[in-house]
């Protein structure tokens, strides 16, 4: 009897890391900050925005606000569009609505003009939901296996560093003066810089940025580029990210944790002026601070990981840090020593901010090999979701009752978060499929005539995204 013996995997395909891909991380982090650094442009001196426009303190905090709430209900064609089309379309369609909105506010500086002020931010708020969900797949389609972690922060990076600038340039560039039109010509020169810096980046993205690498870097991405499109469904790939139970309590924890970033991020002009009168500007350098310390936690924290891939404990130790820092940081904001506020706000930062990249990179590894877009776009949704519910209400607890009630209602929720993390099971699909690719390549090595059966998909074909 003839035995049919088991199709032979197909062989290891050439793959090579471009000296290019350095650039385009950077160019997208790039636009990343200029678009994040809008998102707290208002909110940082809010009072100054309110007595110009003639608002109310609630108004003003829509103006961060909206960034949230536009990416919920934008996210998922977004996505679909990022599926579909690759990182080059949504790269320019990003890039243009953040140029369009800068110029948008160039046109607004008039006290009668808060609708058009708040249509520029509409735009920019439209683009950020192109950008946030790319670092993952910026790192898988262009980076080597082990340092798809490294590059996911520097990402994650220029979104940090725009909010960082956001907390320290506007209250440098409009200081709180009383004559009006003093006052316009310092806010129109904030916009103005914003739009030249906005514009010089889409034509750079339109001349630089490229889709994807000639070669693949991994053999991941090799395999994810040999199945046709035909073979993958958006919709299934959204019910089976629904249905893994690990991803899911990420997508809760992570929307805990970065909601309560933008809930501080968005009234901390308000926390610090209520105990620290005049200090419109220490505000900014608190934020600075808060985003510094952040930056340096997503980096040491995107490093390690490629390091020692221990993504759920790294992940623990993190959230659990970042609800001590919040605690501390609600226990010392009245004292009346701005410093120690510097210190702890740092503190918090460092953790809750550096947590940003885990949270990406973790459930690309939880979700493998589902597209990195799907899966970072609903882990941003459930932070908009959180960040707007978490920023109403604890405004309103802060104008009812004060700072320190406000913060201890998000360190409930810290507790919360950390303690569902720790309910995570560590299934890294995509380090256990690079491991077989490493075994077969090792195996044809010394059997030069032997196929690489060694390789099992872990999952069925049509459930591989198609190329980015």
């Amino acid at each position: 009897m003839d035995v049919e013996e088991p199709p032979a995997e197909p062989p290891l395909q050439p793959t090579r890391l471009y000296v290019k891909r350095w650039f385009i991380v950077l160019l997208f982090s790039s636009y990343s900050l200029c678009n994040s650094y809008q998102w707290i442009q208002y909110g940082i001196i809010s009072n100054i925005f309110m007595r110009y426009y003639d608002v109310s303190t609630f108004t003003i905090d829509w103006m961060s606000m909206i960034y949230m709430l536009t990416y919920i209900p934008f996210i998922f064609p977004v996505t679909w569009l990022l599926d579909k089309k690759g990182l080059r379309v949504v790269a320019l369609v990003a890039t243009a609505l953040n140029c369009a909105g800068t110029w948008i506010k160039v046109l607004s500086v008039r006290p009668d003009l808060f609708a058009v002020t708040f249509l520029g931010q509409f735009c920019c708020s439209c683009a950020q939901v192109f950008i946030l969900g790319m670092p993952s797949t910026i790192a898988s389609v262009w980076f080597g296996s082990e340092e798809v972690s490294t590059a996911c922060s520097i990402g994650v990076f220029g979104n940090q560093l725009g909010i960082a600038i956001g907390f320290l340039l506007p209250p440098i560039l409009v200081p709180n003066v009383e004559d009006m039109d003093e006052l316009a010509g310092h806010i129109r020169n904030m916009f103005y810089i914003t739009a030249g810096v906005a514009t010089f980046l889409f034509i750079l993205v339109i001349i630089v940025f490229q889709e994807r690498p000639e070669l693949p870097p991994t053999q991941a991405q090799a395999r994810a580029r040999s199945l046709p499109p035909e073979q993958y469904s958006y919709l299934a790939s959204i019910l089976r990210l629904v249905r893994n139970r690990p991803f899911m309590l990420l997508v809760v924890t992570y929307g805990l944790n970065v909601g309560c970033f933008y809930a501080v991020g968005t009234l901390l002009n308000r926390m610090i002026i209520i105990h620290y009168p005049g200090e419109e500007v220490n505000a900014g350098r608190i934020g600075l601070t808060i985003v510094i310390a952040g930056m340096v936690g997503s980096l040491i924290c995107g490093i390690w990981l490629d390091k020692t891939k221990t993504y759920k404990q790294t992940t623990l130790v993190v959230y659990f840090m970042s609800l001590v820092g919040m605690v501390v940081y609600t226990s010392t904001l009245s004292l009346g020593h701005l410093w120690v506020v510097f210190v702890t706000a740092g503190s918090l930062g460092f953790f809750m901010t550096g947590y940003l990249p885990l949270g990406f990179e973790f459930a690309v590894e939880l979700t493998y090999p589902e597209s990195e877009g799907t899966s970072s776009g609903l882990l941003n949704c459930s932070a908009q979701v959180f960040g707007i519910i978490f920023t109403i209400c604890q405004g309103k607890i802060i104008d009812t009752y004060g700072t320190l009630p406000g913060n201890i209602f998000l360190c409930v929720f810290l507790l919360i978060g950390a303690g569902l993390t720790a309910l995570i099971k560590s299934d890294l699909r995509r380090q256990k499929a690079n491991k077989l690719v490493k075994i077969a390549a090792a195996a044809a090595m010394t059997d030069p005539g032997k196929e690489c059966r060694a390789v099992t998909p872990m999952i069925q074909p049509q459930s591989v995204p198609p190329p980015s």
